[in-house]
């Protein structure tokens, strides 16, 4: 990819993020709006919180891939969730998911909880930006 990971040493190593990616001036930029855990018919995949990461995660991904790009190239998310303590609570399954889907690729990353989400019933929304 055309990007370097920045990661001050003092700081320690993170976990499940970087704490910074350097783009190469030849990189070009993707921007990808906030997925949810919706189908092709536009219904949320299930109530289950790590079922809906798991397809919003996807979404984000399937746009990725249709611009030419790879989860590795994935520079920057930012997680919405209705409840952070169901987030904190599940690490370990998100974990298992996301290994599948982007293997040892962590961009960097915030999670942000929130009141609600436009889609009633959604319980995880994902944004991003990747590196093509």
């Amino acid at each position: 990819m055309s990007f370097k990971h920045i990661n001050p040493e003092s700081w320690g190593r993170p976990r499940g993020y970087t704490n910074g990616l350097l783009t190469t001036p030849d990189a070009r930029l993707l921007f990808i709006s906030g997925q949810i855990a919706w189908d092709e018919q536009q219904v949320i995949v299930s109530t289950d919180f790590v079922e809906q990461f798991d397809r919003a995660l996807q979404n984000v991904l399937t746009v990725v891939r249709e611009a030419g790009g790879a989860p590795g190239g994935l520079a920057r998310l930012v997680v919405y969730v209705t409840d952070k303590e169901e987030y904190r609570a599940r690490t370990a399954e998100i974990g298992e998911r996301w290994r599948v889907l982007m293997g040892r690729h962590f961009p960097a990353m915030t999670l942000v909880e929130v009141k609600g989400l436009l889609e009633d019933g959604a319980k995880v929304e994902i944004e991003g930006i990747a590196v093509l």
